[in-house]
């Protein structure tokens, strides 16, 4: 509920601060006192749109604040969902300052315009001639139908399922269209990959191959070399083996004669023992050594293939090449796991959509039961309010597929006078008639379900004093489960009120100013007994007052 509004440098406001105690709460004034400027402050710091030319001073910002205590209105979600501090008690301000610049706040915390209007919508209801352009909106109609239903709760769950199933069907959409990206390069990068595998890659591998074509290249004058170098070492009558053998025996005699001359003999006997060791493996090199050509060309073919993967993928190296194929290869094990992605997300679907379907069929069971019984109720609310003739009906058709509503699709049709045709709202009904039925609609959905703050804006324009006065006992009424607002212009209405705010303005040295208090219950007969007059309230006028008031 509304409990406290404060406006400060409004249009003719300089400075307002009102309490709303709750219950049914009217406000009266003149034409032009500033109701309306009291409706457009609300409407500002409820998110519309700011206008410098609202200042009064043009050297002093605007401020609106209003507190809202929002017990049994369910908005943890929606501080969740936007990342806000939750509190039963929220504290609206909006300030516009001299430069025309606009800030908004949710108790001290910087918000967007969007945010304001998202969340005044749960906060505050306000009903005008314009606003009954909601009775056509689907989601009002089924709103009043499933309150009337006792299905508000169903309907929740089922638009959590649907929303859910909504989300699967987005998935699965995607992950088709990955599919079929995926099958068009599928042939490709499994022609890559294969490439890839066929060839032997590993790290130094090129450098390798290099090492052996060159090699084979090479081989006669390495044969050659290498048998040179073996008969050196021990061929023929003279080489260096036997030239050391001859060394070590030497030395060996001398050993005897002196600690220094057997360490000669002990190295001269390794280097012998070394070098013939070599001699023996450089034999072996040179009996492997020999000139392969079809060796040459394997060699020279894997060479020239690792050279072009290395090109063709653009790296320097086989290692990047290695991290190449893994990727090929992740990106082909990534289009199976699609498939079974695609599979997986079509079962979640079709159990998803069983569920909802089932959800679907008990709403629309449950809400046909209930369309006779709502029917009745807004024909009789609207005789009490002088349209016995009004006619009231709920057209519901079935869909074959899942919609956010389920399977129905509801439409509100109409007639106000005897005989006549029913048809859609927009189509039959004048403002005024329109006006009348919302009224009704919203009166039995809050005895149904809890609704917001709900303000009438001249509700009673071009009725009757008697019709006036069952507006008002409705209003009245209403306010015994909720916080209900009612500007009127007719005392029958002004009096159903627990409370009665008055609005007048001032005429202060050179401005207007627009004030607002509370009446007491003197003031309030006075009030309504000027209502009843034509001017100053006469003796029947405060008499007919009283009886209004029960005063």
């Amino acid at each position: 509920m509304l409990k406290r509004l404060y406006i400060s440098n409004f249009a003719l406001i300089n400075e307002m601060d009102v309490s709303f105690p709750g219950k049914l709460s009217v406000i009266t004034g003149e034409t032009g006192a500033g109701k309306s400027i009291f409706l457009e402050a609300l409407g500002l710091v409820l998110g519309n749109r700011a206008d410098l030319a609202t200042l009064q001073n043009k050297n002093k910002k605007c401020i609106i604040e209003a507190e809202f205590e929002t017990k049994g209105l369910e908005l943890k979600n929606f501080f969740e969902e936007n990342d806000l501090d939750y509190d039963s008690i929220i504290l609206l301000r909006r300030e516009i300052s001299t430069e025309g610049k606009s800030r908004s706040f949710l108790n001290d915390t910087p918000v967007g315009l969007n945010t304001l209007k998202l969340l005044s919508e749960k906060l505050i209801d306000i009903h005008s001639q314009h606003q009954t352009l909601l009775l056509n909106q689907t989601n009002f109609q089924l709103e009043v139908l499933d309150a009337f239903a006792g299905s508000l709760n169903e309907f929740k769950e089922y638009k959590n399922e649907y929303s859910k199933l909504n989300k699967l069907n987005g998935v699965l959409k995607n992950l088709k269209e990955q599919e079929t990206q995926a099958k068009k390069e599928l042939d490709y990068f499994q022609f890559l990959f294969n490439e890839l595998e066929e060839t032997e890659i590993k790290k130094d591998g090129l450098k390798l191959l290099e090492e052996e074509s060159a090699t084979l290249e090479n081989a006669e004058t390495i044969k050659s070399t290498l048998l040179n170098t073996v008969n050196a070492i021990n061929g023929g009558e003279v080489n260096l083996l036997s030239a050391l053998s001859i060394a070590k025996q030497n030395l060996q005699g001398l050993s005897k004669y002196g600690k220094n001359y057997l360490e000669f003999f002990e190295r001269i006997n390794s280097a012998y023992i070394e070098l013939k060791d070599i001699a023996i493996e450089l034999e072996n090199a040179e009996d492997e050594i020999s000139f392969d050509t079809i060796k040459l060309s394997e060699i020279n073919a894997k060479m020239d293939k690792l050279n072009r993967l290395l090109k063709k993928h653009n790296v320097s190296n086989e290692e990047e090449l290695i991290s190449v194929k893994n990727d090929i290869e992740n990106k082909l094990a990534k289009f199976e796991s699609i498939e079974n992605d695609i599979n997986e997300t079509q079962k979640q679907i079709d159990k998803l959509n069983s569920k909802c379907s089932d959800s679907a069929k008990k709403l629309s069971k449950t809400r046909l039961s209930s369309v006779s019984e709502i029917e009745k109720k807004v024909k009789e609310v609207l005789a009490d309010l002088s349209m016995q003739n009004a006619n009231f009906k709920i057209d519901i058709s079935q869909t074959k597929e899942l919609t956010p509503t389920g399977f129905d699709q509801v439409k509100f049709l109409f007639s106000a006078n005897k005989g006549a045709s029913l048809n859609e709202l927009n189509k039959v009904a004048s403002g005024g008639e329109l006006s009348r039925l919302m009224l009704c609609l919203k009166a039995l959905l809050a005895s149904k379900k809890q609704l917001p703050t709900i303000i009438f804006d001249e509700i009673d324009t071009g009725v009757s004093g008697d019709v006036a006065d069952k507006i008002g006992s409705i209003l009245l009424k209403m306010g015994k489960t909720m916080q209900v607002v009612a500007i009127t212009h007719l005392p029958q209405m002004a009096s159903k009120g627990d409370h009665h705010l008055f609005v007048y303005k001032e005429d202060d040295t050179d401005v207007t100013i627009s004030h607002i208090k509370q009446l007491s219950k003197d003031e309030r007969i006075n009030e309504i007994a000027k209502m009843l007059s034509t001017g100053n309230p006469t003796a029947t006028a405060l008499k007919n007052a009283k009886e209004l008031l029960n005063a």
